[in-house]
């Protein structure tokens, strides 16, 4: 055997021994878990960024609607305007409803991170009867005035207007449905990583659905009852 072969080998016998040395635990200790954590992390970056592209195109759906409305919201067609048809006292109602939400479902967040089940589930149970509040009011509003006539088909106006609000309207039921499927997952398995990430989605979700309806009920009840 040559030289340079039997220096190759003894290169390649030390470096599989620095290998082992490398990967082998010492005496009584555990081995390590490599990328397990950074793995985590990037799944959950990538859910809240993704989540976050999500609100960003429902922002646009919102401002086309907006946009819409405010061409449209007053081509009346001969037909009942805002001022005719929109109970302010009703509305506003509607509205603390949905505010109130908003801030049990921050009440349920807070108990969340401080890894109380039972607070949490209440919260959120209480922040569900409150959206379904709000949402049996806006379909007492639509059928009142289906029957009075104003239908969507009556004119631009009204077109507009039931596109607008039942888009919001459909939003917050999904977002009860969403609410329910979480406290089943939470009541069974608990306060863990994976279902404090979808709570916070759907924390996120909430108040934009807020901060929109607090959008229609200035721009299209509060103005359009001044008209």
């Amino acid at each position: 055997m040559s030289c340079g072969s039997k220096i190759r080998e003894r290169r390649n016998s030390r470096q599989g021994l620095d290998r082992m040395h490398e990967m082998t635990a010492p005496p009584g200790a555990t081995a390590p878990v490599f990328f397990e954590q950074e793995q985590h992390a990037q799944a959950e970056g990538g859910t809240l960024i993704g989540f976050w592209l999500y609100l960003m195109s429902d922002c646009l759906l919102f401002a086309v609607l907006f946009a819409c409305y405010g061409v449209l919201g007053r081509n009346y067609a001969a037909g009942p305007s805002g001022a005719d048809l929109f109970d302010l006292k009703l509305v506003a109602v509607n509205t603390a409803l949905l505010l109130l939400s908003s801030i049990t479902y921050g009440f349920a967040m807070l108990e969340m991170s401080k890894d109380r089940l039972r607070m949490t589930l209440g919260w959120l149970a209480i922040t569900g009867l409150f959206g379904a509040g709000f949402l049996a009011i806006e379909l007492y509003e639509f059928s009142d005035f289906i029957h009075e006539g104003a239908t969507p088909q009556r004119s631009a106006f009204l077109s507009s207007f039931f596109t607008l609000v039942g888009t919001h309207g459909l939003h917050v039921t999904f977002g009860i449905v969403w609410l329910v499927t979480l406290m089943v997952q939470v009541r069974q398995f608990g306060l863990i990583a994976d279902n404090q990430r979808r709570l916070m989605c759907l924390s996120m979700f909430w108040h934009f659905l807020d901060v929109v309806w607090i959008g229609v009920f200035t721009f299209v009840y509060l103005m359009g009852a001044m008209r």
